[in-house]
């Protein structure tokens, strides 16, 4: 579960230590880990401080209860405190478990159509949509990095980036999988069908620290194709890259440079094998707290689109939303509200309260 409150206060004291010493500041590489540990610290450690502090001064105010003098001025200050203390127990759960992937604020989209043939193919094509809708709303950046259309305009496989403050901890939440209950624009007789597709959303890390061998990796330059002969190249401009040891295979094929597809496989390989160790890492915290909210877990079907009766259902909430018109134009915020809330929720029951009534 990583280190606690007060190891965390405990190191983040110590790096602050080990700045302020000469050595280090003559030791460049040194000092950029020591910064860059420091800033993934800084928030738990000074809300950490913050809280020990409140917690001191609400002993201090109970004491002054005692005393009939300045007894009414102490029981409104120990509410306020009070008040405080809770707000920062609610901050300290939100950044439990926070790590580089919350962060990161550039991330890469999977979308896939599951079981319904080109109607699921459809269907992904929407949900596409959707996240461009939302990530425009939200004055993100988005980037076709692949995109492989049907010839009845669905998507076969659409990958793409969306950078901007806090996509992963918005966008985390999307990845499973996705079913839609509709009429199918290719059904005559109005019978309502049930597709489905998925969905991956993966951080993507500056600097991440994943070593890809060049022995590891199977590099196939193939001709790019399309539906009814669309973007077929003559030259061998599409690239299919092979990490051996995983099996984790990238194909990119919409550059006309070969160059271009190799560097896009290349991001997109590396995203793909830093969210397997961090699917692998959240599913032992998942065991641990008996909870699947933000585990990563792409099996699960997180989502139910009923267009007939305009209810979206998201099945880790419980609950039916109306208005699935605004959710398909990328109006997923009161959503993804209720998901931060919940796991929230989660943190809460799963902190240290021991800790916190220690404290140091």
């Amino acid at each position: 579960m990583g280190r606690s409150l007060r190891e965390t206060l405990e190191r983040y004291r110590s790096i602050e230590a080990s700045l302020a010493d000469p050595e280090t500041t003559q030791n460049p590489a040194r000092l950029k880990e020591l910064l860059k540990e420091r800033g993934t610290l800084e928030r738990s450690a000074r809300l950490y401080e913050e809280f020990l502090k409140v917690r001191t001064q609400i002993g201090e105010a109970r004491q002054l209860q005692e005393d009939p003098e300045v007894a009414e001025l102490a029981t409104e200050e120990l509410a306020e405190l009070e008040v405080r203390r809770d707000g920062l127990v609610r901050q300290l759960a939100d950044e439990m478990g926070t790590d580089e992937a919350d962060r990161s604020k550039s991330v890469i989209v999977e979308v896939r159509p599951g079981v319904g043939g080109d109607e699921a193919a459809l269907f992904a094509s929407d949900l596409v949509e959707m996240y461009r809708r939302f990530a425009e709303s939200h004055r993100f950046k988005l980037e076709m990095l692949e995109l492989q259309a049907t010839e009845l305009g669905g998507t076969r496989e659409a990958i793409f980036s969306i950078s901007g403050k806090d996509v992963y901890r918005l966008l985390k939440f999307e990845s499973g999988g996705h079913r839609v209950q509709r009429v199918p624009a290719t059904e005559s007789q109005g019978r309502v069908h049930t597709s489905s597709a998925t969905v991956a959303v993966l951080p993507e890390i500056e600097e991440v620290e994943i070593d890809i061998k060049q022995e590891d990796l199977r590099i196939d330059k193939m001709r790019a194709g399309g539906p009814g002969g669309q973007k077929v190249n003559k030259t061998e401009s599409a690239i299919r890259v092979t990490h051996i040891p995983t099996g984790v295979v990238v194909k990119c094929q919409d550059e006309k440079s070969q160059h271009k597809n190799l560097a896009r496989a290349m991001r997109i390989l590396k995203t793909r094998l830093y969210d397997q160790l961090r699917q692998e890492r959240d599913r032992e915290r998942a065991r641990e707290r008996k909870s699947q909210i933000g585990s990563g877990d792409r099996s699960e079907r997180i989502r139910t689109y009923n267009f007939p009766q305009d209810r979206l259902t998201d099945h880790r909430l419980g609950t039916n939303l109306h208005g699935l018109p605004d959710v398909m134009l990328g109006k997923l915020d009161p959503l993804i509200e209720q998901l931060r809330a919940q796991e929230r929720e989660e943190r809460l029951a799963e902190l240290d309260l021991v800790e916190l009534e220690d404290g140091e």
